[in-house]
């Protein structure tokens, strides 16, 4: 039975960088077999707050516990997959031989390196050198390395950014796909209309939450027709204020 405790609980986080703050008194929980999408322009602080969810960011306070463990404790090498912005796939390698690689460090099935590849639409380029693939399909690859394992909870920073309309549909097709079979996906975007296909946004600008909820509350809570409208109206109300 599947557990009924937030595949992602933050309170309270606290991120400085070159002594100034970048994530400010971040909490949210994040429930399991769900789409949670982070939306706000570059620099907000949407891949710092990715990195704390994966451990590899030094934190100065608050808490982050993902799966029911503290964010990057050993127990959650297989069961946490994460794609960075930049690719993080070896240029000389093919994509199959990539996989390969990847499928043997994380003790993943043999079976997995074939999988991905398909359910990333690569099966065409699967012995083609990562060094000689479009940008799209670099992003596929370093996605498809994040599959390996069949990971309980996907971190996805910027996913669909480079592809045509058509990849984008068939890659959100596939994070619906994973959400069924119980997969909790926090990804990350600067594109409004990406926001729409989430279950739960947040929206974030300079290192702190505007505004949590689905897309059709956060248009509904401000009174706008879209995500952007509501988007801008939360920032002027947060500019009016006082202090």
């Amino acid at each position: 039975m599947m557990s009924s405790a937030p595949a992602v609980r933050v309170a309270g986080l606290r991120v400085d960088r070159g002594g100034k703050p970048v994530l400010r008194d971040v909490s949210f929980e994040a429930p399991r077999g769900s789409v949670l999408g982070l939306i706000g322009p570059s620099g907000c602080g949407k891949t710092t707050l990715m990195r704390c969810l994966v451990g590899v960011q030094i934190v100065r306070g608050g808490t982050v516990t993902v799966l029911g463990e503290p964010a990057g404790s050993p127990g959650l090498r297989r069961r946490v997959g994460y794609s960075t912005q930049t690719p993080a796939v070896y240029a000389d390698l093919s994509v199959r031989e990539n996989m390969r690689y990847f499928a043997a460090v994380l003790g993943a099935p043999r079976t997995d390196p074939d999988r991905v590849i398909e359910e990333v639409g690569l099966g065409d380029h699967r012995d083609q050198v990562v060094g000689t693939l479009s940008g799209g399909q670099l992003n596929r690859a370093n996605l498809a390395a994040a599959l390996l394992g069949g990971p309980e909870l996907l971190v996805l920073d910027e996913p669909t950014v480079g592809l045509d309309p058509l990849l984008r549909e068939e890659l959100w097709a596939l994070f619906r796909r994973l959400t069924d079979r119980g997969t909790t996906l926090v990804v990350s975007s600067h594109v409004m209309d990406e926001a729409v296909r989430t279950d739960r946004l947040l929206l974030m600008r300079e290192g702190e939450i505007l505004a949590d909820g689905s897309p059709s509350e956060l248009t509904e809570r401000t009174g706008t027709a879209d995500l952007e409208a509501a988007f801008l109206r939360l920032i002027h109300e947060r500019a009016e204020s006082p202090a």
